[in-house]
């Protein structure tokens, strides 16, 4: 925190700096049309529901038989979203697993692999990545700033997703050796890499990859959607700008949703499109909307769902490991006592719409 405190004050004081007038904010959002934002909403929805497909086939590859419903593989993704939405950093990443967990047997056995399948699922966003990039590269008018947060958030990406290529297949040739050579934690480790195993199967990484691809082409089109919402004549290449740089905004989140981060980084990329700055961070602000009503939205109707209170989800991150492989008790034991039923046993498979 200490090392981050004074970048922190530099991007606040920089954004309150290029913050625009709200009555310029107001007066773009009077002309709004509100058809396109239905429209806009849709395709962002279909965004989620490919991706959370995707993170369905990778499971399939982690998990053993009997593998969680597809119907719980979208409610936990969607919890996924609302936590990644309104909590600091990449909480959201960690509910899903978690909320997943409830619904899987032998959960004390299997809550490494879904984990690491979490982490499988955001390295196919590297292909999807690196396509967006050499389309931007080639149509898009990227300004110059935006080029040093491209390059680091490209360099890292194929870092790990080559890192994670390595351990799944050094896991496969070394698994009937190492596992269980070390005890409990040789052999929670061990899971965790399990959960990359998909890396080593070509068939479906392709069809994993090919998914979280048609996912990031539902967000473009939302995106571009959206440009009509805000009466913006801008060109597809643009939207496909505005993606990699709201990518960039939210890969390293320091507070929830980077919001005005988020806005600004928008309103400078659309600045060598004619577009103001003032019109553009208010698309900001209508576009972050936008994509935060989908995933909150969702999230909020399958917490609800799952029996689960949103106090509870801030405390998933802090779930120690003997929580987990008791079977996430402090996560179970918070619903048990909310709704006065009681918790399910660790090992039990939970039932469709029943609460904790």
């Amino acid at each position: 925190m200490a090392l981050l405190a004074p970048l922190l004050a530099a991007v606040v004081a920089v954004v309150i700096w290029r913050a625009p007038d709200l009555d310029v904010i107001g007066g773009a959002f009077t002309e709004v049309a509100w058809a396109w934002v239905a429209a806009a909403i849709g395709a962002n929805l279909l965004s989620v529901t490919l991706r959370a497909v995707a993170w369905g086939v990778v499971l399939d590859r982690a998990l053993p038989a009997p593998r969680p419903r597809r119907h719980h593989v979208f409610s936990a993704f969607c919890i996924g979203l609302l936590g990644n939405a309104v909590l600091p950093g990449r909480v959201g990443d960690v509910a899903r697993a978690a909320a997943l967990t409830r619904h899987v047997p032998h959960r004390s056995s299997n809550w490494p692999a879904i984990f690491g399948a979490s982490f499988a699922h955001r390295l196919f966003d590297v292909p999807a990545t690196i396509a967006l990039v050499g389309y931007v590269l080639v149509t898009a008018r990227i300004p110059s700033w935006a080029v040093p947060g491209i390059e680091v958030v490209l360099a890292v990406s194929l870092a790990l997703f080559v890192g994670a290529v390595v351990l799944a297949w050094r896991y496969h040739k070394r698994e009937r050796s190492d596992a269980g050579a070390f005890g409990r934690a040789s052999r929670l480790w061990h899971m965790a890499i399990g959960g990359l195993g998909i890396l080593r199967t070509p068939g479906p990484a392709a069809a994993a990859a090919a998914f979280q691809i048609l996912g990031w082409a539902a967000q473009l089109v939302a995106i571009y959607f959206t440009f009509k919402a805000f009466q913006i004549e801008a060109s597809m290449a643009a939207a496909g700008l505005v993606l990699l740089v709201a990518s960039v905004a939210l890969a390293f989140p320091l507070w929830p949703g980077s919001v005005g981060l988020f806005q600004a980084g928008v309103a400078l990329a659309l600045v060598p499109y004619g577009v103001a700055y003032q019109h553009g961070f208010a698309y900001g602000i209508g576009l972050q909307a936008i994509e935060v009503s989908v995933g909150v939205g969702l999230g909020l109707a399958f917490l609800a769902r799952e029996g689960i209170s949103f106090a509870t989800l801030k405390r998933i991150p802090r779930v120690t490991p003997g929580d987990v492989t008791d079977g996430l008790g402090d996560l179970d034991g918070a619903g048990a006592r909310a709704t006065g039923r009681p918790a399910p046993r660790a090992d039990a498979r939970v039932s469709p719409g029943a609460g904790v």
